[in-house]
C-alpha cells in the first residue's frame, strides 16, 4: 500500500510540474512574440529595483493596510511551502517529516510556519472583506465584472482551504504522535515539531481512532500538496501569475525618468533618410538585394508591442492603483490603465490560441486597436504618469497608449482636432499658436 502511494505521488508531481513546465514555455513563447528589447544596460540599478521593488515590497505600504497584508500574505505563503520540500521527499520515499533530524531548529521552523499560516489565513480573510464586503471602489470597476472578479475571490478562498489544511494535517499528526501511533511517534516519546497553533485544534480530534486520525492527517497531506500542484498550474491563466513574473518585470522596468519618453527608431530612420538626398529609403539595411519593408509606425496590435510591455501584461495584478490614481479616469473619462493592460493580456492569449491550433494569428480579422482598446481610452491620456508611478511592480500602461496614439497620427493621420490644429501650427508657425512668428510681439506694444 505504501509503494502505491509513493507511485501515485510521483505520477501527481511529474503530471503537475509536466504541465507547468509546458505553460511556462507557452508564456515564455507569446511574450517573445513583441519586439526584443536591450537591457543589459545599468544591471546593478536593475538588481537594485528588483530587489527594492519586488523583493522588498517598497512600493505596497504606499497604502499601509493593503501593503502590510499583502506583505504578510506573500512572504508567508511563499515561507510556508518551503515544507514542500520534506513532502515532496516523503511522498517520494515513504518516510515522514524526514528533516527531523535538523532537530530543534526543525522545531522552529515547523512552529514558524504554523503562525505563518494563521496570519495568512487572517489576511486573506480582510482582503475577502475589503473586496465583497466593504466593496472598495477599485474592486468593482467594469472591468472587474465576470473572471476577473472570481479569478480574485477564486484565490483567496484557495489560499484560506491551503492554510485550512496545513494546519489539519499538523493538528491530526500532533495528537498522532501523542498517542504514540507507529510511523508518527518517536522512539523516545519525544514530538516532532512545534505546534503553537494546531495544537489548540488537536483537541477536536481526540475523540477519534487512531485509523481515523491517519485518515485525516493522509487526507490532508494529500489535499495539501495537489492543491499546491493545482495552485502553480492555475497561475499562467490567474492574475496571480504575478508571483513569478513581478522579479523579472521590476527588473526590467524603465530606468529612465518617467518623463522621458522614447524615441521610435522607425522615425530616426526617416529623418536620417531625410538628411542624406542619396539614400534608398527601400534598401534593406544589410545590403541584401531584397527591399527592406519600411517599419511600421507606432502599434495597432500585439505584434508590435515590445517584450517588456507584453511581460508588463502577463504581470498585471489588476489592483487598480494605476486607475485609482489616473486623473482622466477620476473626471469620469473612459480610460482605466488597468484595463490597458488587462486587454492586452486578454489579445494576448486569444493570439496564443490561434497560435495553439495552427493558425495565423495576424489573419483572425481582429487587432489590439479598436477590438479590444478604443481610441476614445487612448486619447482621454494627459500622459502624466500617475499610473506609472502607482503600479507596485513596475508597469508602464503609458508606454503601450502612446505606441497606439502614434500608430494613429503617424500610419492612419487619425489624430483628434484639436492636435491635428496644434501639429499644423507648430509646422507652419513654430509653435501650437495660431500666430505668425512675427506677430507673437505684438501683444508688448498694447501696453
Amino acid at each position: 500500500m505504501a509503494i502505491l502511494g509513493q507511485i501515485l505521488f510521483f505520477i501527481a508531481l511529474v503530471l503537475g510540474v509536466g504541465f507547468f513546465t509546458l505553460n511556462i514555455k507557452k508564456l515564455i513563447r507569446n511574450i517573445k512574440l513583441g519586439k526584443a528589447v536591450d537591457c543589459n544596460d545599468r544591471k546593478g540599478e536593475r538588481f537594485k529595483q528588483m530587489a527594492k521593488v519586488a523583493l522588498g515590497q517598497s512600493k505596497m505600504v504606499v497604502r499601509p493596510i493593503a501593503g502590510v497584508l499583502h506583505i504578510i500574505v506573500y512572504v508567508g505563503f511563499i515561507i510556508i511551502n518551503i515544507e514542500v520540500i520534506e513532502i515532496i521527499i516523503d511522498g517520494l520515499f515513504g518516510t515522514h517529516r524526514v528533516l527531523s533530524f535538523m532537530g530543534g531548529f526543525y522545531n522552529f521552523l515547523i512552529g514558524t510556519f504554523e503562525i505563518l499560516a494563521l496570519l495568512v489565513f487572517v489576511g486573506v480573510v480582510v482582503f475577502w472583506l475589503r473586496r465583497n464586503a466593504l466593496k472598495i471602489k477599485r474592486f468593482w470597476a467594469n472591468e472587474m465584472k465576470g473572471w476577473p472578479k472570481d479569478d480574485a475571490n477564486y484565490i483567496l478562498y484557495f489560499e484560506m482551504v491551503l492554510m485550512g489544511l496545513f494546519l489539519l494535517m499538523n493538528a491530526a499528526d500532533y495528537q498522532l504522535q501523542l498517542s504514540g501511533a507507529s510511523h508518527y511517534a518517536q522512539q523516545d516519546g519525544s514530538i516532532v515539531g512545534a505546534f503553537p497553533v494546531s495544537q489548540y485544534i488537536s483537541p477536536l480530534l481526540a475523540g477519534l481512532s487512531e485509523s481515523s486520525l491517519i485518515l485525516v492527517e493522509r487526507s490532508a497531506w494529500w489535499l495539501h500538496i495537489l492543491g499546491i500542484l493545482f495552485f502553480l498550474n492555475y497561475l499562467y491563466y490567474s492574475k496571480h501569475l504575478h508571483i513569478l513574473l513581478a522579479f523579472p518585470n521590476t527588473y526590467l522596468a524603465k530606468l529612465q525618468p518617467k518623463g522621458e519618453m522614447d524615441n521610435l527608431e522607425s522615425v530616426k530612420q526617416e529623418v536620417a533618410l531625410m538628411m542624406d538626398p542619396n539614400a534608398d529609403p527601400f534598401a534593406a539595411p544589410s545590403g541584401d538585394e531584397e527591399a527592406a519593408e519600411p517599419e511600421k509606425f507606432g502599434a495597432s496590435d500585439v505584434f508590435d508591442l515590445n517584450q517588456v510591455q507584453l511581460l508588463n501584461a502577463y504581470t498585471c495584478t489588476e489592483c487598480g492603483r494605476c486607475t485609482s490614481e489616473c486623473p482622466a479616469n477620476q473626471t469620469g473619462k473612459k480610460l482605466s490603465p488597468r484595463k490597458i493592460m488587462m486587454d492586452t493580456r486578454d489579445r494576448l492569449q486569444e493570439v496564443s490560441k490561434q497560435i495553439d491550433a495552427k493558425k495565423d494569428p495576424k489573419e483572425d480579422g481582429k487587432q489590439l486597436l479598436d477590438d479590444y482598446i478604443t481610441r476614445e481610452e487612448l486619447w482621454a491620456c494627459t500622459t502624466c504618469n500617475a499610473c506609472v508611478q502607482a503600479c507596485p511592480i513596475g508597469i508602464d500602461p503609458l508606454s503601450i497608449i502612446l505606441d497606439m496614439r502614434r500608430y494613429l497620427v503617424m500610419e492612419q493621420s487619425a489624430a483628434p482636432n484639436e492636435l491635428n490644429v496644434a501639429m499644423g501650427n507648430i509646422e507652419n508657425n513654430g509653435a501650437p499658436w495660431p500666430y505668425n512668428q512675427m506677430d507673437r510681439l505684438n501683444w508688448a506694444d498694447e501696453n
